[in-house]
């Protein structure tokens, strides 16, 4: 099977001879680059193994071997589909994340599930910790059994539900502003699952400053320490030894650091 990646996969590749590829892109305009194209079916490939595929691949390519297509995604399909299935699952608390791999098809994420692996979320999760402890290396393991199965002709191809289907938007700076009119939690999982790339932010004292490693705070904590005003929160911060405490719409508390190389007015 050829390999199209410089990771270190297909640097052991290259040493068994098997064929790889670098291909900085399959299609201009929308259109498969047939040069390309026929690159890939001289290696006579009798199945194409996409983990976390950042391109958009073409169908002749997607089609072409005789066992088709199959796709690493790191939701519960069908919730999540798009770019930014991990940043999501934390913003919007679920409780439960994983991962699916699916039988690729012309639409995006759609395709008919082949098997899934889930684990809880835990509540201070970001999007590095949940891919560390389960979506990486149990991924890794639930591609190697997809193969497994599908080499034993044994694997299934289960039609994705219309019921609980999602697809949010790709996760940018420009979009990941904080909207402090919520509540604290609210607040958390918006910081938590922007943490760290591409970073949750606001505007304070006329800079933008990045938030992160943010946790949930027992409600009844007093803590001492210098007052921070931020431009739409209900209540000032407070800027403490061990970080900033913010305050939810609802009177609650979260505590984070900051990238303070951005905002050099106070010290955590």
């Amino acid at each position: 099977m050829p390999l199209f990646s410089s990771s270190p996969a297909a640097t052991e590749a290259e040493k068994d001879g098997v064929p790889v590829f670098k291909f900085p892109r399959w299609r201009v305009k929308g259109q498969a680059i047939l040069e390309v194209v026929d690159q890939y079916k001289a290696t006579g490939a009798e199945l194409n193994v996409l983990p976390f595929c950042s391109q958009f691949i073409p169908m002749e390519v997607i089609d072409h071997p005789k066992h088709g297509s199959i796709i690493y995604h790191p939701s519960l399909l069908p919730r999540h589909r798009g770019a930014s299935a991990i940043n999501w699952t934390l913003i919007q608390g679920d409780k439960k994340g994983g991962f699916t791999v699916f039988w690729a098809d012309d639409g995006l994420d759609t395709g008919p599930i082949l098997l899934q692996r889930e684990c809880d979320v835990e509540p201070n999760d970001t999007v590095n910790t949940i891919y560390k402890r389960f979506l990486f290396p149990e991924g890794i393991k639930g591609m190697v059994e997809a193969v497994r199965l599908i080499t034993e002709g044994k694997a299934p191809k289960i039609t994705q539900p219309q019921e609980g289907a999602t697809y949010e938007c790709i996760q940018k700076k420009e979009n990941a502003k904080i909207d402090w009119n919520q509540p604290a939690k609210a607040i958390h999982n918006w910081i938590r699952g922007n943490d760290k790339v591409p970073g949750a932010w606001a505007e304070v004292d006329g800079q933008e400053v990045t938030f992160f490693g943010s946790t949930l705070v027992d409600n009844g904590t007093v803590a001492n320490g210098q007052p921070l005003e931020i431009p739409g929160a209900s209540q000032p911060g407070i800027v403490t030894k061990t970080g900033l405490l913010l305050f939810g719409n609802d009177g609650k508390t979260v505590s984070q650091l900051t990238r303070m190389n951005q905002y050099k007015s106070f010290t955590v």
